[in-house]
């Protein structure tokens, strides 16, 4: 018994060691968290979209964002590095281009083609022949660890979210798995990058950001809109008047992890990827504890809740619309597009893209 014991003791000593010391790849900062104030008020449940209908996309996964292009067409990001070209109308569906790594932002450009932001790459250009071009790979002699989201000014100057410049996607097995890592460590490892691809010049605009996810440009290109996931808020970036180059937060303590961002008819929708998690809330001031986390087996950490959310509003922060299933069953929801009677919701996993008609924001 006593040896029983004593193999026992030696067990929990050895485990209690692992635990307060064995190496792991975050380094967490003290922060606090805000209370969560859950699905009330402006987001008080509802099922609204429990009416969507999918386009069947067959062998492709993870529509993170889609576009409309000059011809009308949308342009879906995949999982594979595949962009689909789905007909407006038919909802046909068929391999556009390929992008190589995983492309996740995606937007219409000035002259016609596509710009990507590819997570494992950098920024990219699609011609509307479908050909590929590498247009920005490094900022500052660094490789882009994390390209997320970019949007599009009149000029051409393109700004996008360089998401985590420490746990890159290609290094830490995924995006979603680098992204649970910087949000996990919150050191402030996101950055908005400005880009001109006519001159081939970048410049970091704005850095310190707890996971720089989702971009948008106000129609007269006067401001960004950017979504701070690990810290549940939008922010307001001036790019013109009398405030150009200020930084503001729109709105905050969100319900849950803002994703992307992009223009709609007099709005701006954001995907809700996932709702908050109290435990992790709770340790937000406690570095050590959410240490002692990561040594945790994967599925004793905390994971994203299946969900269905997503929500508009306008430049000033007002909360226009929110709309989820509490079903879910499209979860994991990145954004939404408006693309004429329909408003397609972007999915980080999955073989669909769901779609409500615009007729339900009228309701």
């Amino acid at each position: 018994m006593r040896r029983l014991g004593a193999v026992f003791l030696a067990c929990a000593a050895l485990l209690a060691l692992y635990l307060a010391a064995w190496p792991v790849p975050v380094d967490p900062v003290a922060w606090q968290a805000p209370q969560d104030k859950g699905l009330t008020g402006v987001f008080a449940a509802n099922d609204v979209l429990a009416a969507a209908e999918a386009v069947d996309l067959g062998e492709y996964e993870g529509p993170e964002d889609v576009a409309v292009g000059h011809d009308g067409a949308l342009y879906a990001a995949t999982f594979s590095g595949a962009i689909l070209r789905i007909d407006p109308e038919s909802h046909r569906v068929s391999e556009f281009a390929r992008t190589g790594g995983r492309p996740l932002g995606i937007e219409a450009a000035p002259d016609g083609a596509l710009l990507v932001a590819n997570a494992y790459v950098g920024i990219q250009r699609v011609s509307q022949q479908g050909n590929v071009t590498d247009l920005l790979t490094a900022v500052d002699g660094e490789p882009l660890a994390y390209a997320d989201d970019l949007a599009v000014a009149g000029t051409g100057i393109v700004y996008f979210s360089d998401a985590s410049s420490k746990f890159g996607a290609r290094d830490w097995n995924g995006t979603y798995e680098a992204s649970l890592l910087d949000i996990l460590e919150h050191g402030g490892h996101g950055r908005i990058i400005a880009f001109d691809p006519r001159s081939g010049r970048a410049s970091v605009l704005i850095d310190g950001l707890n996971f720089a996810n989702g971009i948008a440009i106000a129609p007269d290109d006067s401001y960004l809109l950017i979504a701070e996931t690990g810290s549940y808020r939008i922010l307001r970036h001036w790019l013109q008047g009398p405030e150009a180059g200020t930084t503001e937060v729109l709105i905050d303590n969100l319900p849950g992890f803002p994703d992307n961002i992009n223009g709609g008819e007099n709005r701006f929708w954001v995907g809700l990827i996932a709702p908050r998690d109290a435990k992790l809330d709770s340790l937000s001031d406690k570095p050590f504890l959410r240490k002692v986390v990561q040594r945790l087996p994967a599925f004793l950490r905390p994971s994203a809740v299946p969900s269905s959310h997503v929500f508009a509003i306008d430049g000033e922060g007002s909360v226009l619309r929110s709309l989820q299933d509490p079903a879910a069953r499209y979860p994991a929801m990145t954004g939404a597009c408006e693309a004429g009677e329909r408003v397609y919701l972007t999915r980080l996993f999955g073989h669909e893209l769901p779609y409500v008609d615009t007729r339900v924001l009228a309701d």
